[in-house]
């Protein structure tokens, strides 16, 4: 069992170090993405400086990297949540600091939503409808976003998800952190 988890552990952190901003880059034109605009290895820095086509690749091999890596958990531990939160963990830190680009990837928002999607696809739906409300408030992208992320631990609360409530809970501290240094 030690075997396994730790299996799923370095799996999770290494599909997590693929990032798509790094490689959606490099493919479209040749260069690192932490070089530029922002210097995050994000979704929304590629969409930046690739456009919408970048903005997509890269969403798609984020999202792919968690469905994969959460896939295969559940597979190796059928309905263990515990297990699926510490590979969504190890997908987070991953690709926040992935071993082969120096420790300095993304901030996390792609895998923290693909994860909650995996997990609790309600808390989606929530957020949108939150994120909605919020840009109309505070008519910015990033405070809307992190207000909206907010309800996805509220959101498994309330549908009595408990552990994922307070795993997703830890994961969105993750990710609001960098942001909050950015500031």
């Amino acid at each position: 069992m030690i075997i396994k988890i730790a299996t799923i552990i370095l799996l999770s952190y290494c599909l997590g170090s693929i990032s798509g901003a790094y490689y959606t880059t490099k493919w479209m034109i040749g260069k690192d993405i932490r070089k530029l605009g922002s210097g995050n290895a994000g979704a929304r820095n590629a969409g930046r400086q690739l456009g919408k086509k970048g903005f997509i690749y890269t969403l798609l091999i984020d999202i792919a990297k968690v469905m994969l890596a959460l896939s295969i958990t559940t597979i190796v531990f059928p309905k263990n949540e515990i297990i699926l939160l510490i590979s969504a963990f190890f997908l987070l830190v991953g690709h926040n600091w992935p071993a082969y680009l120096g420790f300095k990837g993304g901030m996390g928002v792609v895998v923290f939503l693909a994860s909650t999607l995996f997990m609790v696809p309600q808390a989606i739906a929530v957020l949108a409808i939150c994120m909605g409300i919020s840009y109309l408030l505070v008519r910015n992208f990033t405070i809307a976003g992190l207000i909206s992320m907010a309800t996805i631990p509220v959101t498994a609360w309330v549908l009595k998800e408990n552990y994922y409530a307070i795993g997703l809970l830890i994961l969105f501290i993750i990710v609001v952190i960098p942001h909050i240094k950015r500031k």
